[in-house]
């Protein structure tokens, strides 16, 4: 599942951050910042999922309606790796709501309460928290209150929102494809 948010800066603007979440572990897999919003953000963050889980046979890359998601090169690039593409429905947030929660997370727990001087300051926060807090100790109420890394190195390979071994070959970096997208 794929989102983007933006980070406020004194001096500097903004900072962008998208993001690419494991809905079997709960892990972020693949994030990317840029003092830009662009269709490159979002396709660095999935560029980083596919380089650190490989690309699997059958992928489902799930975001919202944004103009970078819709973009030419992100669909692209999407082709190119052979990932199906899947989007919210119109004015449903609820269809994105693993990457709501995690950018909220990421918010309430980490950059609302601070103001960062300049972007590399904000970028190395938001990396120590990503990198450092939530994907190996930050506790998940949907994987039973463990922490994703345990998820993840408890037994076979998670690729994507489900966990990669012989009774299920398909594997996904999004959600299973409902016949809707």
């Amino acid at each position: 599942m794929g989102r983007r948010l933006h980070v406020s800066l004194d001096a500097e603007g903004w900072l962008y951050v998208a993001a690419v979440v494991d809905l079997f572990s709960r892990r972020v897999v693949g994030w990317s910042m840029s003092a830009t919003m662009t269709a490159q953000l979002v396709t660095d963050a999935l560029e980083m999922a596919i380089w650190r889980r490989s690309t699997p046979h059958t992928v489902l890359h799930h975001s919202d309606r944004g103009s970078q998601y819709t973009s030419e090169p992100f669909q692209r690039f999407l082709a190119d790796h052979g990932i199906t593409c899947s989007m919210s429905r119109a004015g449903n947030v609820w269809d994105n709501a693993v990457m709501e929660s995690f950018f909220s997370s990421l918010k309430t727990e980490r950059t609302a309460t601070k103001m960062y001087r300049t972007r590399s300051q904000a970028k190395a926060d938001v990396f120590d928290y990503i990198e450092c807090f939530y994907n190996p100790r930050r506790r998940h109420s949907t994987l039973g209150v463990s922490q994703s890394d345990g998820v993840r190195n408890a037994g076979g390979v998670s690729v994507g929102g489900y966990q990669l071994n012989r009774q299920q070959p398909k594997t996904f970096l999004g959600r299973p494809n409902s016949g809707r997208s």
